[in-house]
């Protein structure tokens, strides 16, 4: 099995790379394919260009994105790890999607959106500074959950597993309190493969 890990936090050392490697880590320790895409490290452009519409005359995705979806090919999980910012994923995460799982990767076929990517899975985690509590009240988690975790699941074909979201992520936070959300990061891991 082969885990793509696409994760986006614009620091080098932030918990949001902590657990995209805690990820990594539990995957790997199953026997399991790990690939992980740092999208800032990459530097990668998440500008969708005129030309990478589905229906433009001159239809090409970018070169960029045509060696994702080489690299992204034989995944089997697709595991997305990002910050909440304005309830949200960053801009950076949206646009990787929105270029290289876009038409003719993960759907479209001759010229409808069918789901192309059938019997992969999809599962998330996000961090927030705000409390777990707030997310789930203001209905922010339930939100995103639909608007993007479950329909960018159905729109590829893609099984949705789980979001799995930690509030409460601030600076000075306690060792140990990261400690325990690595670790439920790899028994969330162990739980579904």
């Amino acid at each position: 099995m082969k885990h793509a890990v696409i994760f986006a936090h614009p620091r080098d050392h932030s918990f949001t790379g902590s657990v995209a490697e805690s990820y990594a880590r539990a995957a790997g320790g199953l026997g399991h394919r790990v690939l992980t895409r740092d999208l800032y490290r990459m530097k990668f452009n998440p500008c969708l260009g005129a030309s990478e519409l589905p229906f433009a005359e001159d239809f090409q995705p970018g070169e960029d994105v045509q060696a994702e979806r080489r690299l992204l090919a034989d995944a089997d999980v697709f595991a997305l790890v990002y910050p909440f910012w304005l309830n949200s994923p960053p801009a950076m995460l949206k646009g990787y999607l929105e270029r290289v799982f876009g038409f003719g990767f993960a759907y479209g076929k001759s010229g409808r959106s069918e789901p192309l990517l059938h019997g992969r899975s999809l599962i998330t985690f996000s961090a927030s500074g705000a409390p777990l509590h707030w997310v789930q009240e203001t209905g922010a988690l339930e939100t995103t959950g639909k608007l993007f975790d479950k329909y960018f699941a159905e729109l590829c074909g893609l099984t949705f597993l789980e979001h799995v979201h930690f509030g409460g992520i601030v600076p000075g936070i306690r060792e140990d309190v990261v400690a325990n959300r690595l670790a439920q990061v790899e028994s969330t891991v162990k739980k579904h493969f």
